[in-house]
């Protein structure tokens, strides 16, 4: 488990108006050799630090193209900052400013987990047509895995088209970490019930016979991100049946009773573009994290918008990064402390980049 140095308690105990003058501060004297980067799932007053905001697809593309910037510090989560390690230059360096702020989802796919299972199914099938494709919320030594393999990372913007990318190129698809969004990109592209099989963690050959194992076109890892867990169908329905008009729009890791019942789904970026286009007065109930929902409450004040789910939905480690530990994170590096910097081992890295720039390219 990664430890975070502790904190100390200046910064814990400072006004938050304060902590976000400092920062600024820093920004101001670093100049363009600092970028930050900030996921929409970061609370306001850190979100409103970035230089840079978006969900996954976006920012590791801004990673990719950040030439001038010496530092770049990730507000998001630890898989998010390897990938800007490994997309970086050899002259730039990474940080996440709270190092627990993992991903429970990425955690649910080790290497070991992962190696075993494809292993498994070694003697079952031809694994040269078996393309592995990895969610981007997933671990450095996962992606270099998959890269190695032929197979591509995807997110949950262009995770269709990556699956239709690998069946022009295999037989199958083994899809990793979660099922959901697997799942459905697989029924939006029209691949049967009956070939997409669910590989359960920790039973032989996932809890299935040679036969499914056999018939399969898309192999799912049991994996599933806990605040997307928490939306229904029946709260659509709900909603659906006491507010007229109101359109629901849901993050395509919910499951997939929840994406069907939905008026639409789509990534971060595509549920803020689907806002954004709605015509003034619109009613919308939103499936996915609740800083992002607030956000863009206050954002389209000419719209009503509702969480779809009746109690926040929060992603607790991204949480972790707040103002005080960007702060605590910036104050080091004025005083050349390399606190927090986050490395991929280069051959992980060399594997990472090849299913990396492959999804870039897709």
């Amino acid at each position: 488990m990664i430890i975070q140095p502790p904190i100390p308690s200046a910064y814990l105990d400072e006004a938050p108006e304060v902590l976000i003058q400092k920062i600024m501060a820093h920004k101001e004297a670093f100049g363009d050799k600092l970028l930050i980067l900030g996921h929409h799932y970061q609370e306001e007053g850190t979100f409103q630090c970035a230089d840079m905001v978006g969900d996954s697809l976006k920012l590791a593309r801004q990673a990719a193209e950040a030439k001038a910037a010496r530092f770049i510090i990730f507000c998001g989560v630890h898989f998010m900052a390897e990938s800007a390690d490994i997309l970086a230059g050899s002259d730039q360096a990474v940080f996440l400013p709270h190092l627990e702020a993992g991903c429970p989802m990425a955690d649910m796919a080790t290497l070991p987990e992962v190696s075993a299972a494809w292993q498994e199914l070694t003697p079952i099938l031809a694994m040269k047509e078996t393309i592995p494709i990895t969610y981007v919320n997933s671990s450095a030594d996962i992606k270099a895995f998959v890269g190695e393999r032929g197979g591509s990372v995807c997110t949950s913007s262009n995770a269709e088209r990556v699956l239709a990318w690998a069946l022009e190129r295999g037989e199958r698809i083994f899809f990793f970490p979660d099922e959901h969004l697997g799942r459905n990109s697989a029924k939006a592209l029209d691949i049967d019930d009956k070939a997409i099989v669910l590989w359960q963690r920790g039973l032989p050959l996932g809890g299935n016979n040679v036969e499914q194992i056999k018939a399969a076109k898309v192999l799912l890892w049991d994996g599933f991100c806990e605040v997307h867990m928490e939306f229904s169908a029946e709260q659509i329905e709900q909603w659906q049946r006491t507010v007229p008009d109101i359109q629901v729009i849901i993050h395509p890791e919910s499951n997939l009773a929840s994406v069907q019942a939905a008026d639409k789904y789509g990534s971060t970026e595509g549920i803020i573009n689907a806002v954004e286009s709605s015509a003034p007065g619109s009613t919308w109930a939103i499936g996915t994290e609740v800083n992002l929902v607030n956000r863009l409450k206050l954002q389209h004040p000419d719209k009503t918008i509702h969480l779809l789910a009746p109690t926040p939905c929060r992603c607790k480690t991204m949480a972790l990064v707040t103002p005080a530990a960007l702060l605590w994170q910036l104050d080091n590096l004025s005083q050349g402390k390399m606190e927090n910097q986050v490395t991929v081992e280069v051959t992980i890295a060399k594997g990472a980049k090849i299913a990396l720039d492959r999804m870039l390219a897709i």
